[in-house]
């Protein structure tokens, strides 16, 4: 008999860790609360309108195909990619500049901006791809026990990894400029954290778009999560939609399968949790189960920002790159009010996504699905959204109106949406409505984050940005190939307990 593995969550780390299991040959089951697959890489429908609720682009498009083909599977007979040569326009204080991953013209743009700082490109790629080659295997491995951070793959990637500075403090030894230190900073943003916390080893992010480039995914990136889970259901596995998880079925530490909200019982060898992490430890374990990750313990954790989405279809076409980004004028301050002081903020950084100029199958002819995202202060900040939430739409439309080229953008709109922290943590389960997961503080990376192979309870592993090695798509695709690997290895001594090892974690 097949092993059975059941999956909490839909997301794409669930999906894909679903996809690599029932390609081995396991009996797999994955079981969603909500009536769609994605998780936050889903897609919203308004009317005729389409959009990505979450994640935006596709980068290092190799993971992605890696994944698939571990399943027996060709990740281009499930989607049709773009890559976007023009990859976002950047705007402060009315002065705009263009990235592009063609080198050359991009080392011209720099230079015309600020005619110093070409030559820190150039240095900036070069030294950044040695940094990628030596923390790739860290990416790809297990960081389960404080052992590992003496393996030969750690030690020798440890110079490399500037930890002992800020991405900040990182990208000021490449450029002169304060907008070009924040153009390649900015991607902190990604893990929802300030570019001045953010640990100097995350330089890679933009390394990773200027050197693998982004890409659009005909219908959205929405369209991985479809097509992970068609493959999913053509290899065996069965994909329970409408499927809340009330429970971990419990026996002392060992899980043995769920309790779902319906009564239904469901039996498994292995759980694969694809929940958010800090959701699904508070709710679905009984209290007193574990330490650790106690729900007083979790609340002391350090967690990403929220962000504030407004989904806008319109009867326009704008003349606008497909992904701009106008940065606060003064950007700084903004970040540290969504990141330490917790305020509302009074002029945020906006993103905007206006994929139609790419895509025609998001919008009628002649239309335009927009995407508008202001990173903000998590729950933890107490803002009240039902009183805010139309007022802050409102400072962000009057701001994006004001300083892009989206002018006289209310005239148009004929249906809109808005994700406000709150909804985030209401109603897609995502705790303190924070985004983007766990931080990413040294304190809570590799060894020191959730381990895959969960350490306080057995048969019970993680995937997603909860977990090792961390949030964005690339990433969690990675924490899928880990856990779905270790599933079908060798089982690791369950649990912490050497007494060097916790001296070793009290240091860090």
């Amino acid at each position: 008999m097949p092993k059975k593995v059941s999956v909490i969550g839909a997301g794409p780390g669930g999906l894909a860790a679903a996809m690599i299991l029932a390609g081995r040959g396991y009996q797999v089951d994955v079981f969603e609360k909500q009536d769609y697959v994605g998780g936050r890489n889903s897609a919203i429908k308004l009317g005729d309108y389409t959009f990505d609720m979450g994640p935006t682009f596709l980068s290092m498009i190799h993971i992605a195909e890696e994944i698939f083909e571990m399943a027996g599977k060709n990740l281009h007979d499930y989607m049709e990619l773009t890559e976007l040569k023009e990859m976002y326009e950047l705007i402060f204080n009315g002065e705009s500049l263009h990235m592009t991953r063609n080198r050359e013209e991009m080392i011209q743009r720099i230079e015309n901006f600020s005619p110093e700082d070409g030559e820190g490109y150039e240095r900036f790629m070069k030294e950044t791809r040695r940094k990628m080659d030596k923390l790739t295997p860290i990416l790809q491995s297990r960081m389960d026990r404080f052992h590992h951070y003496l393996s030969p793959k750690v030690l020798r990637a440890l110079p490399d990894l500037t930890l002992n500075k800020s991405l900040y403090q990182v990208l000021t030894s490449y450029f002169k400029d304060e907008r070009l230190k924040l153009a390649f900073t900015f991607q902190s943003k990604y893990l929802g954290m300030s570019p001045w916390e953010c640990p100097g080893a995350f330089s890679i992010l933009s390394y990773m778009e200027h050197e693998y480039g982004i890409f659009h995914p005909k219908g959205g990136v929405n369209q991985l999560s479809e097509g992970m889970a068609k493959a999913v259901r053509e290899l065996g596995g069965r994909i329970h939609l409408n499927a809340p998880v009330k429970k971990l079925l419990l026996k002392g530490k060992d899980v043995q399968g769920l309790l779902l909200e319906n009564g239904e019982k469901v039996i498994s060898d292995e759980v694969v949790v694809n929940g958010d992490f800090a959701y699904v430890m508070s709710n679905l374990v009984d209290n007193g189960t574990l330490k650790k990750y106690a729900s007083k313990k979790l609340e002391k954790k350090k967690y990403s920002c929220s962000t504030f989405m407004i989904y806008l279809g319109v009867d326009k076409k704008f003349d606008v790159p497909h992904h701009t980004i106008l940065f606060s004028d003064d950007y700084q301050k903004n970040v540290e009010e969504i990141t330490k002081t917790l305020k509302m903020p009074e002029d945020p950084s906006i993103y905007i996504q206006n994929a139609s100029v790419t895509d025609s199958t998001l919008a009628p002819e002649g239309k335009s699905a927009l995407y508008i995202l202001a990173p903000v202060p998590n729950n933890f900040s107490n803002i009240d959204w039902a009183e805010h939430k139309d007022k802050f739409k409102e400072l962000v439309l009057n701001i994006v109106e004001e300083k892009t080229s989206f002018k006289g953008l209310r005239d148009h709109i004929e249906v809109e949406k808005v994700i406000s922290p709150a909804d985030w943590e209401k109603d897609i389960l995502v705790y303190k409505g924070a985004t983007f997961n766990l931080g990413h503080q040294l304190s809570q990376m590799m060894v020191l984050r959730p381990h895959n192979q969960f350490e306080e309870l057995n048969h019970c592993w993680l995937v997603g940005g909860g977990t090792h090695p961390g949030s964005g798509l690339p990433t969690i695709l990675e924490s899928a190939r880990i856990t779905a690997n270790a599933i079908g290895g060798k089982p690791v001594k369950q649990r912490v307990s050497k007494h060097n090892d916790k001296n070793l974690e009290n240091a860090l």
